[in-house]
């Protein structure tokens, strides 16, 4: 049977099910199976095994969709085959995980490595939804390269209050500045919240999870038109059905990731995220991503390769409309297909569809277009992030598609000195501190002060926490100054519309610029030449050095110790030192366990 699918190669499951050499240990290894009713003629036909990475359960309720979802990934992987076998992940829920759900893609996946390692898997189906399920999946599957397929669970459907659309986190944002003006009680704001969540999936908003699943699809790692497909819709279910059977085939096929994920795919993804108007967590992501490929993803290439792509995609929080209506205008190969036809897109990619991306995206385009705009008639001219450095740090990004215009006439458009920026500062040492004094008087905001927020990196949080997206105080929200210019060491929730500066690297806690700062300082920005710098004289800041790293909470668990030690900075994707180092791990077998 074995050669019968596969040739004469034999898979790697059979090194454990059926290996002459170690009758002794295949029958160690069978054993156990027979208990719930597996039998040992399955298991060592040679048929492909395929894992399914299991990220859906009662604490990951943007992916729980996949607890009933693997029924139909199991049906085609049957109907090709193959034998499934499900197995959990560790669990990862952006809105719920204190201190921050950053800690844990790392800790899944080195989770997954060692189960995708270690266990008798000829290939996987890595289930995602939630923001970072997808990043530590594809993580893995670079380190391990056996045959990989990302199914995600989609999108909510729309979420509607008193006719309305409210997107997920979106809203949650809008309310809060209503609430801090008095326009509304917190029963109200409660209320608008929970409507945008009215079905089984994951952010409707083009948050950090669509994002990423936009991401997966756009590397060529999810099967065409996977990622925006609503959880609740019935096409869902075909796509799973549709990915267990090609995870089979692309084990037939041995196409891996190394064989897919290349520079070329990683740039095309930084076009995608900016036509989508995509989250800034994909920069550290995307980053990290690369480096488990082996893939040189450079801090510059967002701003080469991303900065000038319009924004396409008419989504919120960029734009007008939620993940259903995104889906039913044709969703990300939509998208795609306005890039490939202005010559933005690398067709020649290979996917695991075992067709070019650009054979993929044939008759794809959109016959929506007022959620899915022409390359030639953009939402925006150029939505990319903008790429910032200076004294303060030595990378940074700016989400440019969420600058209003309210925003750009306050701040960006000066008379013969547009693009540039300068304010005073108020500095803020965690979320704690900055909820602490945000309306504290003596402070003197006005709509020239420039909030910033330290110790929120992966060192200082740690984890790296979405707290950039700082409102103003009450008392200028009542005046209608829904947002000032904001900088910060950490990160900001894809939902949100602040055009933060964010993901500062080195952070406060790793000796960056912000660390020191001191409120008061005036920092100047300047977007013509991607600046941002505190005026501040050197000898000043050297004298300010000697005071040490502002403080940062300590270890609370083991973890936090572990990761802490080990962790890089956002700009290179804050993964482990070293682990990049490990590499298509699978092409050696591990040793026997007896």
């Amino acid at each position: 049977m074995a050669q019968e699918i596969t040739g004469k190669r034999r898979l790697r499951s059979q090194d454990w099910f059926d290996n002459p050499d170690h009758i002794d240990m295949a029958a160690l290894y069978l054993e156990r199976f027979m208990n719930y009713g597996v039998t040992p003629e399955e298991l060592r036909s040679g048929k492909p095994v395929i894992g399914i990475a299991q990220s859906g359960s009662d604490l990951t309720p943007c992916n729980r969709v996949h607890v009933e979802l693997v029924k139909r990934v199991r049906d085609g992987i049957r109907d090709a085959g193959g034998i499934p076998i499900e197995f959990p992940t560790h669990p990862i829920f952006e809105n719920c995980k204190r201190p921050t759900a950053a800690l844990d893609r790392n800790l899944a996946y080195l989770g997954l490595v060692e189960i995708l390692y270690g266990y008798p898997l000829d290939g996987v189906v890595l289930t995602t939804g939630c923001d970072k399920t997808t990043p530590s999946a594809l993580m893995a599957a670079s380190t391990v390269d056996i045959p990989a397929i990302v199914l995600s669970g989609g999108p909510m459907l729309d979420g509607y209050h008193e006719g309305d659309l409210v997107g997920s986190g979106t809203v949650i944002w809008r309310m809060r500045r209503k609430y801090g003006a008095g326009e509304i009680t917190r029963e109200e704001f409660l209320e608008a919240a929970l409507e945008s969540a009215p079905s089984v999936g994951h952010c409707n908003t083009m948050g950090t999870a669509s994002t990423m699943n936009a991401m997966a699809e756009a590397l060529g790692m999810s099967l065409t038109g996977c990622g925006a497909i609503p959880a609740a819709y019935r096409e869902r279910g075909q796509m799973a059905y549709r990915t267990g059977r090609r995870a089979v085939e692309l084990v037939i096929e041995d196409i891996k990731p190394s064989d897919i994920l290349t520079r070329e795919s990683f740039l095309n993804a930084v076009r995608v995220n900016s036509a989508i108007g995509g989250s800034t967590n994909a920069q550290p992501h995307l980053a990290a991503m690369a480096q488990h490929a082996g893939v040189e993803l450079k801090e510059e290439d967002w701003q080469v390769h991303g900065y000038d792509i319009p924004l396409l995609a008419n989504v919120q929080p960029a734009g007008k409309w939620l993940g259903e209506k995104y889906h039913r205008a044709g969703g990300t190969p939509a998208i795609m297909w306005e890039l490939l036809q202005a010559g933005k897109l690398d067709g020649n990619c290979r996917t695991v569809t075992g067709k070019t991306m650009g054979e993929n995206l044939e008759g794809r385009q959109s016959t929506d277009r007022d959620v899915i705009l022409p390359y030639d008639a953009p939402l925006k001219e150029r939505a990319g992030f903008l790429v910032l450095k200076g004294n303060l740090f030595n990378f940074a990004i700016m989400k440019t598609s969420v600058i209003s215009d309210e925003f750009r006439q306050r701040y960006l458009s000066e008379p013969g000195n547009e693009g540039v920026f300068q304010g005073k500062s108020v500095v803020f040492d965690g979320s704690e501190d900055y909820h602490a004094r945000i309306n504290d008087p003596s402070l003197d905001i006005d709509e020239r002060t420039i909030l910033v927020i330290r110790g929120a990196g992966p060192l200082g949080w740690p984890g790296s926490a979405e707290v950039v997206n700082m409102q103003p105080p009450d008392a200028l929200l009542k005046r209608g100054i829904t947002s000032l210019p904001t900088i910060g060491d950490g990160r900001q929730s894809g939902t949100a519309d602040s055009p933060s500066i964010l993901n500062a690297s080195p952070e406060s806690a790793a000796g960056g610029g912000l660390a020191w700062l001191r409120s008061g300082d005036i920092i100047r920005i300047d977007f013509n030449r991607g600046e941002c710098n505190m005026l501040v004289p050197d000898e000043e800041i050297a004298r300010r050095k000697a005071d040490g790293i502002p403080p940062v909470p300590a270890d609370a668990t083991p973890w936090q110790r572990i990761y802490r030690k080990s962790v890089t900075q956002l700009s290179d994707g804050a993964i482990l030192e070293g682990a990049a180092d490990f590499r298509r791990i699978a092409e050696k077998m591990p040793r026997h366990n007896h």
